[in-house]
């Protein structure tokens, strides 16, 4: 009987990587993937039973390992809710416009409309991610900080904000590039909305409205 190993599961996922990114969902094949790794297909099954399985937990390999320690410091640092979501913002955004998360979002709606992959995919991951942020907001609210409201739309809500300017125009293809600048910016204008709407004391809001060269 064969023994499942951590290192054997990173080796297909990096393999399954390359192969979903260069033939998209449709055109990979777990026999190219079991080629790459050195192993065989029911080697491959016995660590992910389909590949639309295996599709999923690739796509959300890398997005954890960046993600997961971004929201883990955005509820650390609570004292300050504008300076905790403009360092959240500008982390996640950055993350969310490069090339391969942008690759990994278009594979996701591409086979949304044939598959469940799209709800599968939100379940494991964005969704989870949006109910992190929503207990921030909610500590927030309860604190007085923010107005009360349901933290979940108020987290939707937040994340549609920051990828207006930014991830929206990357994957339609409008923009090839978003640099850092323009995404702290963005963020900012994200933010002003958001606490306009959701009750940010005005001299939290006045300080978000000042020159990116203000002190």
């Amino acid at each position: 009987m064969r023994v499942k190993t951590e290192a054997k599961r990173e080796a297909i996922l990096e393999a399954a990587s390359k192969v979903f990114m260069e033939a998209g969902f449709e055109g990979a094949s777990m026999a190219e993937i079991s080629k790459l790794t050195g192993g065989s297909k029911a080697t491959l099954y016995s660590y992910f039973k389909s590949k639309e399985e295996l599709f999923v937990d690739v796509m959300h390999h890398a997005a954890h390992q960046q993600l997961d320690p971004m929201l883990s410091a955005l509820n650390q640092d609570n004292d300050n809710v504008s300076r905790a979501l403009q360092v959240f913002g500008e982390q996640v955004v950055g993350f969310l416009c490069s090339a391969g998360a942008i690759q990994t979002r278009r594979l996701v709606i591409a086979e949304s409309g044939r598959s469940t992959i799209g709800q599968r995919f939100h379940e494991q991951g964005p969704k989870e991610g949006m109910r992190q942020i929503a207990d921030f907001l909610q500590l927030q609210m309860s604190r007085g900080k923010l107005r009360q409201a349901d933290p979940m739309l108020a987290s939707l809500q937040l994340s549609a904000l920051l990828e207006c300017e930014t991830v929206a125009p990357l994957l339609m293809g409008i923009e090839t590039e978003m640099p850092p600048a323009r995404i702290k910016q963005a963020v900012k204008r994200a933010l002003q909305t958001f606490f306009t709407a959701y009750g940010m004391p005005d001299d939290e809001l006045a300080r978000l409205a000042e020159p990116s060269g203000a002190a």
